[in-house]
């Protein structure tokens, strides 16, 4: 598949050729097997704060190291573990010297959006995914992905019920070169990454949300971090800064859209089936109607965050707030 395209372009299928001249490969049915077969999804998420100055990313580094107690290991083989480790990998990557040269390119050009010293990125997995082979995989992703072009630290948690890996990564090259995170690189980020885990034998699929019908609301960091709290008014709120007809219209609107994109992917699914049909798939094809027919239905952002929030509320009276 071409690099920055979608993971699982299914609308695609049903926007082909002459049915004869339609064909899968075999890297393809794989990918449509572990889907319609839910296999796990990997996560990896870009935190977007705090990677812009030096003290900030000291205190991340501290607060993934538990204050030194987990350890911490290096793009160069290092494990770090003790008080101190951040300030020992601050020094080794010379952001100060970084943080200097940004500061006088942005004095000589005003204005200019302040570039981030580091890239904070997590790598996950669903509840019940053994951690070691998460890190391992993790480890396997870093050194492919990353190598000697940028450094890097990455710590393993395991404090909540999905493991997780924490990835800290310079963000300009010991050659000088800036990394750009962009919405091609998460592709490309996600498909590698499950691939790597799949090596270490852990089952990870990576598509993209729509031809699974995925139903979590994008949730912005702030709210995500009031619905931790139970900050539940406060969502809400902020989830419906449009009122009246404006929020009625918008609503209309992310509505038809996901409704055409929801059409365009059963579509896609179904000409998949009979591709697969014609290839002499045994079961598969089952498989792909049957996963097509159980999509969750279509929800807008504010009616996933409403059935969430109503799921996760049962003070009295508050039932009143999510109408």
């Amino acid at each position: 598949m071409e690099s920055g395209r979608a993971l699982l372009d299914i609308a695609s299928y049903a926007r082909r050729g002459p049915a004869d001249r339609v064909h899968l490969t075999q890297e393809e049915i794989q990918l449509l097997s572990r889907t319609v077969r839910r296999t796990p999804e990997v996560m990896v998420k870009v935190l977007a704060r705090g990677g812009h100055d030096r003290n900030a990313v000291g205190r991340h580094l501290g607060y993934l190291s538990r204050d030194g107690k987990v350890e911490i290991e290096t793009d160069d083989g290092r494990h770090l573990r003790g008080e101190g480790v951040e300030q020992e990998l601050l020094e080794d990557w010379d952001l100060d010297l970084e943080e200097a040269r940004r500061t006088r390119t942005l004095t000589s050009r005003p204005g200019m959006a302040q570039p981030k010293l580091v890239h904070k990125v997590v790598f996950s997995m669903p509840a019940g995914t053994p951690a070691d082979g998460l890190f391992r995989g993790a480890q396997a992703f870093a050194r492919e992905t990353l190598g000697a072009k940028h450094r890097y630290a990455m710590v393993l948690h395991t404090d909540q019920p999905h493991p997780h890996v924490h990835m800290v990564i310079k963000a300009v090259s010991e050659d000088g070169v800036r990394l750009n995170i962009r919405k091609a690189t998460l592709r490309e980020w996600r498909r590698e990454f499950a691939r790597q885990l799949r090596a270490q034998g852990v089952s990870a699929n990576a598509t993209d949300k729509a031809v699974r019908g995925a139903t979590r609301p994008n949730l912005s960091d702030r709210i995500y971090r009031a619905m931790q709290r139970g900050a539940y008014r406060r969502i809400w709120e902020q989830s419906g800064a449009l009122s009246g007809e404006a929020r009625t219209a918008s609503e209309a609107s992310s509505r038809d859209s996901l409704l055409h994109t929801r059409n365009e992917v059963e579509r896609g699914w179904m000409a998949a089936a009979e591709i697969l049909d014609r290839q002499g798939q045994p079961d598969l094809p089952w498989h792909v109607r049957r996963f097509t027919k159980t999509l969750p239905p279509v929800r807008t952002n504010r009616e996933l965050l409403r059935k969430e929030l109503r799921a996760k509320e049962h003070r009295p009276g508050q039932q009143e707030l999510i109408r």
